[in-house]
């Protein structure tokens, strides 16, 4: 028996073999360059990416990096992710176990005393304990690489869950230094209207002044006013905005709704593209979702082999050993021992009702969605730097031109004033140039926003934000294998 299994495994090992198609990553045309890139993007050397560097690298404002690290540790979603690859290489581990034989142990104790008034006349009493200890042996060899395969696809999305628990972190990263730059920009917004309050309240109180003296009409009067409700309808919405990002970011911290700690202004915020793009197949090799992608198309591609090789014989062997005795003094004795080794039983599926092929097929279906939406990804990704790209150049156009319009409309709405004390020019004229000033005001901090939003943009779709500077987050590495 022994000879047999030796020879058995001898012959498994060297011409065993996993049925199916072998992994290969499939090609996809990677642009030469990216589209979107113009003046304010360094120009594009080997290797370098903008989206190399680490987040803290890209965002400056220390009380930013703060809520960023207490987010890495308390947000739910990467608490969530986390848990997830826990899971998944535990079914690594329980899929590569059906590689080795699988042993079992029992044991038995049976204690026996007869009836004397029993359904037998004159039986005599019978008393005896009996003792069965066994232990039986379950194999299933391999041959044609199911397990191999099916421990292939394991870890393969085991790989899937770590990048998708990485595209957790790097969506987490982003969204939460969009939520604080928005919610600068907001602060930034109430300031200039409270500004903007003040002195038209001021300008009230002239207008008032003047009229008490006769030297003006009610027309300016009821002018200033309404600018001055106009300034007031402005700040309670802007507070209720305001309050509303706090409380967006205190559930991306993964805390209940709270006031959020502030640092740079948003004119401070030091947000540029200091590194360029990067050549545009390291994308592939970068960004998370794209590697999620292809981990979920490797264990499509191994699912097919796992369904081929259930069109073959399944080759297993089975033993059962152990002792008997009646007499419990006795059971580990020679002649209470027992065993019962079956040799290698194979099965051939003949007919199943085309269930096998069908399966066969279905796998290889869903390796083509697999593939597809790897593609996809890809594709994706370079739409969502180009639009990045167009917006960081775009956008910074727009704030530049935007903060010529605010020095224009301020020495305009100067202009005016004095025009209108000096007799020159009506009331009219200082009313549409102080609603614009405010109105531009607004919009220049908006478009200063956006051009940070679009840095943000650029970087999250270069595939950045899920390294640190100490990975917080992140599971210790471990070998899956064990």
């Amino acid at each position: 028996m022994r000879t047999s299994l030796t020879i058995l495994l001898t012959f498994l090992l060297t011409y065993g073999c996993a049925v199916g198609p072998d992994y290969q990553r499939p090609g996809y045309p990677t642009p030469s360059s990216f589209r979107g890139e113009g003046p304010g993007i360094p120009a594009q050397p080997a290797e370098a990416s903008f989206g190399d560097l680490q987040w803290f690298e890209v965002f400056k404002d220390e009380k930013l990096q703060e809520l960023i690290r207490i987010a890495i540790q308390e947000n739910y979603d990467v608490q969530i992710a986390a848990q997830r690859v826990l899971a998944a290489r535990e079914q690594v581990t329980i899929q590569r176990s059906f590689l080795f034989p699988s042993v079992n142990a029992g044991g038995q104790l049976e204690s026996i005393r007869t009836s004397e008034r029993g359904f037998t006349p004159n039986a005599p009493r019978v008393e005896r304990t009996a003792g069965f200890i066994f232990g039986d042996l379950s194999w299933e060899l391999d041959f044609f690489g199911r397990i191999r395969r099916a421990t292939e696809a394991a870890q393969a999305e085991f790989f899937a869950s770590e990048e998708n628990r990485k595209f957790v972190i790097q969506t987490l990263v982003t969204d939460l230094a969009r939520a604080y730059i928005e919610l600068r920009a907001l602060d930034e917004q109430l300031e200039i209207s409270n500004r903007t309050l003040k002195v038209r309240e001021n300008s009230l109180k002239l207008q008032k002044a003047r009229f008490d003296y006769g030297w003006d009409s009610l027309s300016p009067v009821l002018m200033t006013e309404n600018l001055v409700y106009g300034a007031r309808a402005v700040i309670p919405n802007l507070k209720r905005a305001i309050e509303q990002q706090e409380n967006r970011i205190s559930v991306l911290l993964g805390r209940n709704p709270a006031p959020i700690i502030r640092g740079k202004s948003l004119l401070e915020q030091n947000l540029t593209v200091t590194v360029p793009p990067g050549l545009t197949s390291a994308l592939l090799e970068r960004r998370p979702d794209i590697r999620f992608a292809e981990q979920n198309l490797v264990a499509a591609n191994a699912r097919v082999g796992e369904a081929k090789a259930l069109l073959f014989p399944n080759i297993q062997i089975t033993g059962t050993s152990g002792w008997e005795s009646a007499a419990l003094k006795r059971l580990f004795t020679g002649p209470a021992s027992f065993w019962d080794i079956v040799s290698p039983v194979i099965i051939q599926p003949v007919f199943q009702g085309g269930r096998l092929r069908a399966g066969v097929r279905a796998a290889e279906a869903q390796k083509q969605e697999a593939l597809l939406t790897y593609k996809k990804s890809i594709q994706q990704a370079f739409q969502e730097v180009s639009d990045a790209l167009v917006g960081v150049r775009m956008f910074k156009e727009v704030a530049l031109e935007s903060e010529k319009q605010v020095k224009a409309l301020s020495q305009q709405t100067n202009l005016a004033y004095e025009r209108f004390y000096g007799g020159v020019t009506t009331y009219l004229e200082v009313l549409d140039s102080d609603r614009q000033l405010f109105e531009s005001e607004l919009r220049l901090t908006q478009a200063r926003a956006d051009e940070l939003l679009a840095v943000i943009a650029l970087y999250r779709a270069l595939g950045g934000g899920w390294q640190t500077e100490e990975n917080p987050g992140a599971l210790q590495s471990q070998n899956i294998s064990k």
